[in-house]
């Protein structure tokens, strides 16, 4: 194809992609966009044919129990970016009155996830949306544990994060600051 004269050509590796390729790329059978490149455990993309962690189904209805169990189980694993997507799945489907909540648990999660890939000051901003979320429900709400929820020790546990990502500006280890949902004080670290 010729350019205009004062036009550089387009720099190498730079072409104009195949639309056909474009257009079937990473979408799902209603195709909506979906990333499809594999991602570690605390959800970075890997490169294409990567062995990466099983990513979580999406638009999965599960009671609370199980949304908690599932996000427990993610937490514990060090898998906190995957917990959120659980949290996501109930904050989308849940009933109205309780979608703040679910949101907040997945702010937490998504705190959690930014902190262990040492982004203290998004990390550190999440952590403090989410305790300011989920203990503000539990206030409007008069539920001091929904669902068997320690919403008082989450939101202890989120800003003892928030402060130690603040302080130190490292990673911190997804595993050993996993939260304890149910736990008596929320968190395990601290």
């Amino acid at each position: 194809m010729d350019q205009p004269h004062d036009m550089p050509p387009p720099p190498p590796g730079r072409d104009t992609p195949d639309p056909a390729a474009a257009a079937s790329r990473d979408r799902d059978p209603e195709g909506r966009a979906r990333n499809a490149r594999p991602r570690d455990g605390l959800g970075r993309p890997l490169p294409y044919g990567s062995a990466g962690t099983p990513r979580q189904p999406e638009g999965i209805t599960r009671t609370p129990a199980d949304t908690l169990t599932e996000a427990q189980r993610l937490l514990t694993e060090g898998k906190p970016f995957h917990a959120h997507e659980v949290f996501e799945d109930a904050w989308k489907s849940g009933p109205e009155h309780e979608r703040a909540l679910w949101r907040g648990l997945a702010q937490l999660a998504v705190g959690l996830t930014h902190a262990a890939r040492g982004n203290a000051k998004g990390g550190a901003r999440l952590l403090r949306r989410g305790a300011d979320a989920v203990a503000s429900w539990s206030e409007a709400s008069d539920q001091v544990r929904p669902h068997g929820l320690d919403v008082r020790g989450l939101a202890g546990w989120a800003e003892r994060l928030a402060a130690r990502v603040d302080d130190g500006g490292e990673p911190v280890d997804a595993t050993d600051w996993a939260p304890r949902l149910r736990g008596s004080d929320g968190g395990s670290n601290g």
